[in-house]
């Protein structure tokens, strides 16, 4: 699964400051720039917005004053101006301060794009016969004084404002955002993207530009050294640690975030629920298997060694179920262990199972410590082995095998999103018409928002898998599956050894 890397870039608006005695005297000002960001290959990141700090103390506007009054009237305009300053603002029309939203509740996804057009307030009112400009402010005369002169406008220095903080805005450069003004840092404080992973403002890099990466499915945004610094991923939903979150480290130093560990089978008996749904599913399906294959979870350790003594089908290096068919011993895990200091796994308990030959099929092995959603998943594309090698399905090929154990595995996902979402309106509706206590829902009801997320997660991992045998097999037996139905195709494949087209 490829990860996503983003670039924004951000402008800066400059003012332009005078002074009026009679005649009008307008300092030097470059033009009022609004860049259009570009394209981006996904919409809700493309609404990231970010002001680039590069240019911070480059090309800063001047100031011009006229020079033909006296130093008297200059100190008294001085005092004039500070005393002006330190007024209250006057009222302000259609920018309701109250109604900026605090930055922790403005998601980066739901700023807008930065699009700047000119703005749509009417020009300001110019008096020819006496030669006043009026306040884009206020509204009133500029006057005798100093004025500044931006965004098409002319200002009071103590009308133009920033709109999320309400103090005047006296630098030669600020921000924009929706046709108003902001104070760079107020600006980098309501739309710079923050890490989730450190929680500090994304820096820019060497161009200036705010670069950051972003998983491609959860969209956890993250300064870019966070990938080389050994900062730990979930093993199962594959998100960032956050620095405030400590995860879970199980023996062999997977980690495991808290919201995983909720719905996490850590032992063989506690499969065993699990794997008689899974039964009971493949029978929905017209495909019961009759013999009694053991399931065991177990260690990653185990689970290796497994490997290397097991002859038949096909495997990745890094594997996290299998489908034995040799007699061997494996030490299973016999009782879910304890969390101690430090969020570490304690007192794993295991003991040795030895199996038997009896058919096809001698075990089917788990890895410990996935949510329940992913252990699901993992049983059904091994039972999906189970079930070919026990039915007499013969030398087919990496392709087509694993391609129709991920379509099981994914319709066993789409049958579980699709069971909790209808739970949820179900204990809804019975939890509305009683008042009475009722018994716990079981882990195979109701499913939480997290649970359903990762379940599409999930299934997003097998579509987009990039590898030929299980990517690119599903993505052939899948299609087949929905036009021929699953029976139809599997007659198919065990005559011919490929899908139906």
């Amino acid at each position: 699964m490829s990860w996503l890397n983003k670039i924004f870039k951000g402008s800066v608006n400059r003012v332009s400051r005078g002074h009026y005695d009679g005649d009008w005297h307008e300092g030097h000002s470059s033009d009022y720039n609004r860049d259009t960001y570009g394209d981006s290959d996904n919409e809700d990141i493309d609404r990231a917005i970010a002001l680039s700090l590069a240019e911070e103390n480059q090309n800063k506007g001047k100031v011009a004053i006229d020079t033909h009054y006296n130093l008297d009237e200059d100190e008294q305009l001085a005092r004039a101006l500070q005393e002006s300053l330190n007024a209250e603002s006057p009222p302000r029309q259609n920018v309701p301060v109250e109604n900026v939203p605090r930055r922790w509740n403005v998601p980066i996804e739901d700023v807008p794009s930065r699009q700047y057009v000119p703005a749509k307030e009417p020009p300001p009112h110019v008096y020819p016969a006496s030669g006043f400009r009026t306040c884009a402010g206020c509204h009133n005369p500029i006057g005798h004084g100093r004025f500044l002169s931006c965004m098409g406008s002319v200002w009071h220095p103590e009308c133009f404002r920033c709109f999320a903080c309400n103090k005047p805005i006296s630098e030669y450069e600020f921000a924009m955002h929706d046709d108003q003004p902001y104070h760079r840092s107020c600006y980098k404080e309501f739309f710079h993207p923050k890490c989730d992973v450190c929680d500090n403002f994304i820096p820019t890099n060497r161009d200036g530009l705010i670069e950051y990466r972003a998983h491609p499915f959860w969209m956890q945004k993250y300064c870019p050294s966070h990938e080389d610094d050994g900062t730990p991923r979930c093993c199962s939903c594959e998100r960032m640690e956050p620095r405030e979150i400590k995860y879970i480290t199980l023996d062999d130093g997977r980690k495991l975030c808290l919201e995983c560990l909720n719905s996490s089978i850590m032992d063989t008996p506690e499969c065993q629920h699990l794997y008689m749904d899974i039964q009971e599913f493949f029978e929905g399906l017209n495909m019961k298997v009759e013999q009694q294959i053991p399931l065991l979870l177990v260690e990653r350790q185990a689970l290796n060694e497994a490997l290397e003594a097991e002859k038949n089908g096909h495997h990745l290096p890094e594997t996290r179920g299998l489908c034995l068919s040799e007699e061997q011993i494996v030490r299973t895990i016999l009782k879910r262990p304890q969390i101690g200091p430090g969020n570490r796994i304690l007192d794993m308990i295991t003991g040795p199972y030895k199996l038997s030959r009896r058919c096809e099929v001698t075990a089917i092995l788990i890895l410990y410590g996935l949510p329940r959603l992913q252990t699901g998943s993992i049983l059904a594309h091994e039972m999906m082995h189970a079930y070919l090698r026990l039915k007499g399905f013969r030398n087919l090929s990496i392709e087509v095998e694993e391609g129709i154990c991920q379509v099981l595995s994914h319709l066993w996902l789409e049958s579980e999103i699709i069971a909790g979402s209808s739970s949820n309106v179900a204990s809804s509706s019975t939890a509305t018409s009683s008042s009475s206590s009722s018994a716990p829902t079981s882990k195979k009801g109701a499913k939480t928002e997290f649970e359903k997320k990762l379940g599409a997660f999930i299934k997003n991992q097998i579509e987009t898998d990039s590898s030929e045998a299980y990517g690119g097999g599903f993505r052939a037996g899948y299609p087949a599956v929905e036009r021929y139905g699953l029976r139809r195709t599997l007659d198919h494949i065990k005559l011919t050894g490929s899908f139906p087209y």
